[in-house]
């Protein structure tokens, strides 16, 4: 049998190891938000047509096809989550497929990839889509 200074030295040491799994745990989360491959010293206006509006978790996307020399290219917008974007007055039914729109991003540090954090956006007729709507 164990005396009590043992059985509370025991406790102590596995809530140390229960704190420490915890922490651990959470450093992948925290990590996933960081946002530090977006240049947020650059802003690039992009208008184009969406192809689609993901309204999922953990990040919303737009999907857009803007006009260029060869063609459309494809740029993905990464939004916040859901819960965010409500709050801001977006709705999942806020974007479809085929809407025109301009929207401002931070893009990539990697500028091979087109891909862009959102700012902020605009309908076709200027109106700024988000709590104004």
């Amino acid at each position: 049998m164990l005396n009590s200074q043992e059985g509370r030295a025991r406790r102590a040491s596995r809530a140390s190891v229960l704190i420490m799994a915890a922490l651990l745990g959470a450093l992948p989360a925290t990590a996933h938000h960081t946002g530090a491959m977006f240049d947020r010293q650059k802003s690039i206006t992009l208008s184009g047509t969406v192809r689609m509006f993901q309204w999922t978790n953990p990040h919303c996307w737009i999907e857009l096809l803007v006009p260029g020399q060869n063609g459309a290219v494809e740029w993905s917008i990464e939004m916040g989550p859901p819960v965010d974007l409500f709050r801001n007055g977006w709705k999942p039914g806020t974007l479809k497929a085929g809407d025109k729109i301009t929207v401002v991003v931070h893009p990539l540090r990697d500028t091979s990839k087109m891909v862009g954090l959102f700012v902020s956006a605009s309908s076709s007729d200027g109106k700024l889509l988000g709590k104004d709507q």
